[in-house]
């Protein structure tokens, strides 16, 4: 976030009165009280002070202290990973690389939270006792350098779908699910909104430094099942729009909601976001708009994982080309955030798995030439911050995450 020095004059009037006493009784004489006025003398000053970049008084200060990295280079953490023994082994990992940061699940792709928050907590029935201590968690992490960012999955939320039906999409009156057995909550019921924003608050207050909101949006190809499932439109009823445009302006006004609430803590709102969506105007079925997010967010991520894209960019089979396919993204990308009046920061997911199920034979191995070419395609077109994604936390070894270096 950008932070602004304020500059104040202040002026002070001191009155310095003389040492002379009047006697006890107010029938001083006239010319007592003449004198007294001689030595009363009145001494202004204008001095010009600079404030400090934050002012403690009107910004939450969580008393961990983050320095933001030359550029962020991290790596995803599952909550399990977090809490659990391999937690030691990504941060040396981080220690021993270019790496700097870590992606943390705080609140999970079911709907729970990681960790176990107050027992008054309106949230304490969804958690999960993943990262037992997340304070000391990130007291380990600013002790070691490494910049952490607390992942919040917004509306694939199955736990709270299945709690409050009302909230979310159903099908012949029962809570939808797609075809992995998730189901969704509604961006256009603010209610969502605001309990996920008020994750985002615990974490900050934790000492995260970024909040980065994924699953923004409606389910995908919701466009064919619009009129299929039941659902509140709250708000967004009598809104003159379209189906579509009603969809991008929640989804947005999720977004910009979001980050005002979060102002008072001082950290970057970020928000994970598909690639393709940077091609096209908007999304018709999952409501995402690539450059109004982007104009209400401290960083974009989108995610550009060559084993995710169908042919793009002239490119038959993009999971065998990372270095072409990310060359040809981030250049649409320059072009489309170079528009905006207010551009966000982009920090990229890029893959470092495999993908078995495009292929009838062995895949293409994602190794350290594959992570690198991707990196290094960034690097070329100005993108210096990149995040890893691997589901299970398990990276490549040896790369050079710095190779324009």
């Amino acid at each position: 976030m950008k932070k602004l020095h304020h500059h104040v004059v202040l002026i002070l009037t001191m009155v310095v009165s003389s040492l002379l006493v009047l006697p006890s009784n107010s029938f001083a004489s006239e010319a007592e009280q003449k004198t007294a006025q001689k030595h009363r003398t009145h001494v202004t000053k204008v001095q010009t002070y600079t404030l400090p970049d934050k002012i403690k008084r009107f910004s939450y200060d969580s008393g961990l202290t983050f320095k933001y990295p030359d550029a962020v280079r991290g790596i995803y953490v599952t909550g399990n990973s977090a809490g659990g023994s391999r937690f030691n082994k990504l941060v040396k990992f981080i220690e021993n690389t270019e790496l700097n940061a870590m992606v943390i699940d705080i609140k999970e792709d079911r709907g729970n939270l990681t960790f176990k928050p107050d027992p008054a907590s309106p949230y304490a029935d969804i958690a999960k006792n993943y990262i037992e201590d997340p304070r000391k968690m990130l007291e380990t992490l600013e002790s070691k350098g490494i910049y952490p960012i607390a992942r919040i999955v917004v509306f694939k939320d199955t736990v709270l779908a299945k709690k409050r039906p009302d909230l979310s999409f159903k099908e012949n009156g029962k809570v939808w699910t797609n075809g992995n057995g998730d189901a969704f909550v509604s961006p256009f019921k603010k209610e969502v909104w605001e309990y996920n924003v008020g994750i985002a608050k615990m974490a900050a207050e934790l000492g995260f430094q970024d909040i980065q909101f994924d699953y923004v949006r409606f389910p995908e190809g919701f466009e064919r099942r619009d009129e299929e499932l039941e659902y509140d439109l709250g708000e967004y009823k009598n809104v003159e729009l379209s189906d579509v445009k009603k969809r991008v302006q929640a989804v947005t006004d999720f977004v910009s909601f979001a980050r005002k609430e979060l102002e008072y803590y001082d950290i970057d709102v970020s928000v994970d976001i598909f690639g393709y969506a940077a091609t096209i105007p908007e999304t018709p079925g999952i409501g995402q708009n690539f450059s109004k997010i982007s104009s209400n967010v401290d960083v974009i991520s989108s995610m550009i994982y060559p084993s995710h894209w169908t042919p793009y960019f002239g490119i038959d089979f993009p999971d065998k080309e990372p270095y072409r396919l990310v060359n040809e993204y981030a250049k649409v990308e320059n072009e489309v955030l170079g528009a905006l009046e207010h551009a966000p920061k982009s920090r990229p997911w890029i893959q470092d798995f495999e993908a078995p199920w495009l292929y009838s034979g062995a895949p293409t191995q994602y190794g350290k030439a594959e992570v690198e070419a991707q990196i290094k395609a960034l690097n070329e077109n100005g993108i210096r911050e990149f995040l890893l994604w691997n589901a299970g936390n398990t990276y490549t070894k040896n790369v050079d995450y710095t190779p324009l270096k």
